[in-house]
């Protein structure tokens, strides 16, 4: 005699078909790439950290109320530059796709409830 499933059990089930469904994606594939090629290139990460420490010395320069409009501009171009950065220009454009794709997801899951499906699920007090 076979035991249906319950409600509880199935859904869990099509939720882990769905995290595998979409770690087969090409866009998903596309990002794990190209956040490896960022992760593993040790002059782009010398390069991510000084823009970090840049960008941590502005917003302490701009809640003590010392930030200028050049030290704004400075940020901006050091950020343009980095995502200017070949490896990171396509990581960027990755992580841009795969939240996309995953937003598409969340709005087809969230059809048919009355709640939007990734917030509820990820966010607190949301009315």
């Amino acid at each position: 005699m076979s035991v249906e499933p319950t409600a509880d059990v199935r859904a869990t089930e099509l939720a882990t078909e769905l995290g595998e469904a979409i770690t087969e994606l090409p866009a998903y594939q596309a990002f794990l790439e190209t956040k490896e090629a960022i992760q593993t290139d040790p002059e782009l990460q010398r390069e991510m950290e000084a823009f970090e420490r840049l960008r941590e010395e502005f917003l302490m320069a701009r809640e003590a109320g010392t930030a200028s409009n050049d030290d704004l501009l400075e940020l901006q171009a050091a950020q343009e530059e980095l995502h200017g950065r070949p490896k990171m220009s396509a990581y960027l454009e990755a992580k841009s796709d795969i939240e996309l794709r995953l937003q598409e997801i969340d709005h087809i899951i969230s059809e048919p409830l009355e709640v939007e499906f990734g917030q509820a699920a990820g966010g607190c007090c949301q009315d």
